[in-house]
Order: C-alpha cells, then structure tokens, then sequence
C-alpha cells in the first residue's frame, strides 16, 4: 500500500476528496476496532487541514463594490449575520 502524504501537504480538493473516502469507508463498518480508529484519526486531521484551508480562503476575499462617487473599491469580506 502506497504511503499516503502528510495532512498538511494536501491542498483542499485533496483533503476533501480524501476526507470523503474516509467517511465512506468507516460507514461501511467492514474494518477491525483499530483501523477504524487509525482512519477516524486521519478523517479528524482532514477534516481540520480542509476548515483551515477555508479560513485562509476567507481571509483573502474582497468585496468589490461601488463607492459614494461610482468608483470601484474593496471591502473586506464579511459573511451574512457577521
């Protein structure tokens, strides 16, 4: 079996795609106690690697909108009920 990379290594699609497979896999019950728990560990870090790389994504987003006088200007980035 292939060594998998490191949590941190992995950007989004990776981690979720992962993430997803991990789900998959401890949903169907077909595994030993302590597989499930190796994997529910790994499903853990993916799970966070995924929620940090959206909160960077966050972050980074502008707001583009019109200003008193027409003009263009950022905002920073608020999310509805913030």
């Amino acid at each position: 079996m292939a060594k998998k990379k490191d949590v941190q290594d992995l950007s989004y699609e990776e981690a979720f795609e992962e993430l997803q497979a991990v789900v998959d896999e401890l949903e169907a019950g077909k595994l030993a106690l302590q597989d499930s728990l190796a994997l529910f560990e790994r499903g853990q870090a993916l799970s966070a690697r995924c929620g940090g790389l959206l909160e960077q994504a966050e972050l980074r987003l502008t707001e583009l909108t019109s200003g008193p006088d027409g003009e263009l200007i950022d905002r920073e980035f608020k999310a509805e009920g913030e």
